[in-house]
Order: structure tokens, then sequence, then C-alpha cells
């Protein structure tokens, strides 16, 4: 007799001090990619094919920092990183500084479904989705007129020039989502523009392996959010994963996390985590963080968690 599985999807769209006048579009577009992503679980589809849904629905949504709206590096332009992990095979597929791609994470599913390999960058990214059918864009369809003058005023400001700028103050809207399928197996996603005036050629911790973004059955699927130099350092989500493995359950793995990123690196962000039995861990040291979850008894979101 197989055991009932009850599938969950858990997004997040940012964990920073998200304004007032923004935390509806916040909310707004967290529940409509959970929506999105619920869909597919409850037709019986994949984890995989649930966490792409909910993060393309956060792409093509202009509130956060990932497909078009994205922050623009440097030189004006958008490099876009994303990674998508599977939890029963421990496959993975990301992309790194892709320029012509609207939705990365589905390039990063194509990686992890169709190549050998784990990751692609830059041009050889973009030519691998285009051979297996997606349609390049210019980078210009990805740039917003908001993103232009904040760029301007990043510029005036000397934006970024000083490690400590990278607090819970500034604006870290990577999007995510870990997910649950009937078939008892987690998948984790993430997707991010980087940060706001980056070097041409920065990648952060959202595409890569075990930092912002990991997915294993036998401890957890997990995707992260924030300042990704020091979580590349922690490799966080892989360290929250080896906690619920150890017996930790995923809130008080989350939680965990996020005080070992505090003590050591000063880092600030936050986390989100599933486990195959369904259970979800939320954590974030900033202000607000972006977040809602669906599953057959709930259906939630906020730009605030608190545990009791």
């Amino acid at each position: 007799m197989s055991l009932i599985v009850n599938p969950t999807i858990l997004v997040h769209g940012g964990a920073w001090t998200i304004p007032d006048d923004v935390l509806e579009a916040h909310l707004r577009g967290v529940e409509a990619a959970a929506r999105q992503g619920w869909q597919v679980l409850q037709t019986g589809g994949s984890c995989l094919d649930a966490v792409e849904a909910a993060v393309v629905a956060m792409e093509e949504d202009e509130t956060f920092d990932a497909g078009r709206g994205s922050f623009l590096n440097m030189d004006g332009r958008v490099q876009l990183d994303a990674l998508m992990m599977d939890g029963a095979t421990l496959r993975a597929g990301g992309v790194g500084c892709v320029e012509h791609i609207r939705n990365p994470i589905r390039a990063a599913k194509k990686v992890l479904t169709e190549s050998p390999h784990v990751y692609f960058v830059g041009t050889g990214a973009e030519r691998f989705a285009q051979q297996h059918g997606i349609e390049l864009c210019s980078n210009d369809d990805l740039i917003i007129p908001r993103e232009i003058e904040r760029l301007r005023d990043a510029k005036k400001q000397g934006y970024l020039q000083m490690p400590d700028e990278f607090g819970p103050m500034r604006s870290h809207d990577t999007v995510g989502a870990v997910a649950l399928d009937r078939e008892g197996n987690i998948a984790a996603a993430t997707s991010t523009g980087g940060t706001l005036n980056k070097a041409p050629g920065r990648v952060g911790d959202s595409s890569l392996i075990g930092c912002g973004c990991y997915a294993d059955n036998r401890s957890a699927a997990v995707s992260t959010t924030g300042w990704g130099e020091p979580m590349m350092k922690l490799v966080l989500s892989k360290w929250a994963a080896d906690r619920v493995e150890e017996g930790l359950a995923p809130q008080e793995a989350a939680q965990r996390a996020l005080y070992y990123l505090k003590a050591r690196l000063q880092g600030h962000g936050g986390i989100i985590m599933v486990d195959t039995g369904g259970r979800i861990g939320i954590a974030h040291n900033t202000p607000r963080m972006a977040w809602a979850v669906v599953d057959a008894e709930r259906s939630k979101a906020g730009v605030q968690f608190l545990t009791s």
C-alpha cells in the first residue's frame, strides 16, 4: 500500500526591506506564482514542472529581480542566473550570465533534463538553450525604464563600492520555489538578475548548486535569497538541507541557517525549504520577505514570517 502524499508548493520573491508602496505587488506576485505551481501539482504534474511554472510566473512579473525588469549591471545590461535541482536523482541544471533568455529557469530545466552537464554560462548557455527550442531575445527586451533610472541613481551614489552596503535595506528580489509532488519527490529552483550595478560577469549564489539552491529527497529542497557572497562561502542551501537529514525539522533548519549566516559572515537574506513529508521551513533576517505556500489544506502568503 503506497503512502498518500499531499503535494506542496512554497515560493519566495526576495528578502529585504520591501517598501510599503510595493508590498501589494510583491504579495500578488508570490501568490500568483504559488497558484501556478499548485495547478501543476494538483493535476499530477512533477515537482520539477511545478517549480518551473512558479518561477516563470515571477520572471514574467516586473516586480521581481528575475527575467524582464531585473537590475542592470555596471554596463547597463541585464545578466541572468538560474538553477533547478531534482531531489530524486540529484540532477541539476544551471545557467549563468545569460543576456538573451527571457526565462532562464526554462533554460536551466533543459540543462537538467537534456544535458549530461550541470552548468552553462554566457553565450554557451544561450547556444544550448536555442538548440533545445528556447527562443533568444534582445537584451533590450529585458530592460525597463525603472531599472535605467535605478542604475543612474546608483552610479551617482557610488553604490556597491563598499561591502557593508549589502545590507537588509538593499533590494534582493531573487525568486525561488520548492515543491513536493504526489510521487513524494522534491525539487528546488532559483532565478535572479543579481545585484544592482554589479560587475559584468559576476555570478551570485542563486544559480550555484548548494549555495542558493539545492534538493535531495533524503533531506530537503531549498531556495535562498539575499546577499549572495556570504551564502556562497557557507554553501548555505546544502548546509540547511544537511541539518534536515540529521533530524531537524525544516523550520528549525531554516532558522538555524539564517542565524549561522549572520553569526559567521554578517549575511542577510531569506530561505525556504520543504521535505518529502511536506514539512516546510521559512526564515529571513531582513525586515520583510515575500513568500507564499499552497497545499491541499492552506493557501497563505505574507511579507513577514514569524514563528510563535
